[in-house]
Protein backbone atom coordinates (compact mmCIF):
# COMPACT_ATOMS: atom_id res chain seq x y z
CA UNK A 1 0.00 0.00 0.00
CA UNK A 2 1.11 3.48 -0.89
CA UNK A 3 1.14 5.67 2.26
CA UNK A 4 0.53 9.84 1.90
CA UNK A 5 0.88 11.72 4.93
CA UNK A 6 -0.89 14.59 5.49
CA UNK A 7 0.14 16.90 8.26
CA UNK A 8 -2.80 18.49 9.76
CA UNK A 9 -5.52 18.03 13.20
CA UNK A 10 -7.77 19.52 11.95
CA UNK A 11 -10.55 17.47 10.02
CA UNK A 12 -12.21 20.09 8.17
CA UNK A 13 -8.77 21.18 6.86
CA UNK A 14 -8.04 17.66 5.50
CA UNK A 15 -11.55 17.00 4.24
CA UNK A 16 -11.92 20.46 2.00
CA UNK A 17 -8.42 19.53 0.37
CA UNK A 18 -8.50 15.60 0.51
CA UNK A 19 -9.39 14.80 -3.45
CA UNK A 20 -6.40 16.96 -4.05
CA UNK A 21 -3.98 15.03 -2.35
CA UNK A 22 -5.28 11.62 -3.49
CA UNK A 23 -5.27 13.08 -7.18
CA UNK A 24 -0.97 14.11 -6.65
CA UNK A 25 1.51 12.11 -8.58
CA UNK A 26 3.55 12.17 -6.02
CA UNK A 27 6.86 10.44 -5.94
CA UNK A 28 8.20 8.09 -3.43
CA UNK A 29 9.70 10.53 -0.03
CA UNK A 30 8.81 14.00 -2.43
CA UNK A 31 6.72 16.86 -0.30
CA UNK A 32 4.30 19.47 -1.83
CA UNK A 33 2.23 21.88 0.17
CA UNK A 34 -1.52 22.44 -0.44
CA UNK A 35 -3.10 24.97 0.54
CA UNK A 36 -0.51 25.66 3.28
CA UNK A 37 -0.79 22.19 4.46
CA UNK A 38 2.56 19.82 3.52
CA UNK A 39 1.83 16.71 2.14
CA UNK A 40 4.28 13.65 1.70
CA UNK A 41 4.49 10.12 -0.37
CA UNK A 42 5.81 8.13 2.92
CA UNK A 43 6.57 4.87 0.65
CA UNK A 44 4.92 1.82 0.43
CA UNK A 45 3.75 0.33 4.11
CA UNK A 46 3.26 -3.56 4.82
CA UNK A 47 -0.49 -4.90 5.01
CA UNK A 48 0.32 -5.84 8.68
CA UNK A 49 0.96 -1.95 9.42
CA UNK A 50 -2.59 -1.33 8.82
CA UNK A 51 -3.84 -3.62 11.31
CA UNK A 52 -0.98 -2.91 13.97
CA UNK A 53 -2.44 1.08 13.94
CA UNK A 54 -5.86 -0.13 13.88
CA UNK A 55 -5.85 -1.47 17.21
CA UNK A 56 -4.46 1.66 18.55
CA UNK A 57 -6.71 3.28 20.80
CA UNK A 58 -5.56 6.78 19.46
CA UNK A 59 -5.83 5.55 15.98
CA UNK A 60 -9.29 6.33 13.93
CA UNK A 61 -10.19 4.50 11.03
CA UNK A 62 -11.77 5.46 8.45
CA UNK A 63 -12.61 4.24 4.86
CA UNK A 64 -12.95 5.20 0.95
CA UNK A 65 -14.88 2.02 -0.24
CA UNK A 66 -15.53 3.82 -3.49
CA UNK A 67 -11.92 4.44 -4.14
CA UNK A 68 -10.78 1.46 -2.09
CA UNK A 69 -8.80 3.76 0.22
CA UNK A 70 -8.21 3.67 4.18
CA UNK A 71 -7.43 6.82 6.27
CA UNK A 72 -5.60 6.61 9.46
CA UNK A 73 -5.88 9.99 11.99
CA UNK A 74 -3.79 10.06 14.82
CA UNK A 75 -1.72 12.89 16.27
CA UNK A 76 -1.27 15.92 13.95
CA UNK A 77 -1.34 13.27 10.74
CA UNK A 78 -3.56 11.51 8.76
CA UNK A 79 -2.45 9.06 6.83
CA UNK A 80 -3.88 7.72 3.57
CA UNK A 81 -3.46 4.24 2.40
CA UNK A 82 -3.72 3.60 -1.29
CA UNK A 83 -3.40 0.20 -2.78
CA UNK A 84 -0.84 -0.07 -5.23
CA UNK A 85 -1.85 -2.29 -8.47
CA UNK A 86 0.45 -5.09 -9.02
CA UNK A 87 1.46 -4.93 -12.54
CA UNK A 88 4.46 -7.48 -14.06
Amino acid sequence: MKCISVYTDNFEVFSDIFDRVVESPLEENEEQEVEGITISHSGDVPEHYFERMSVKPEVVVMRDKSRGLTILQHGKVFEILLPVSETA
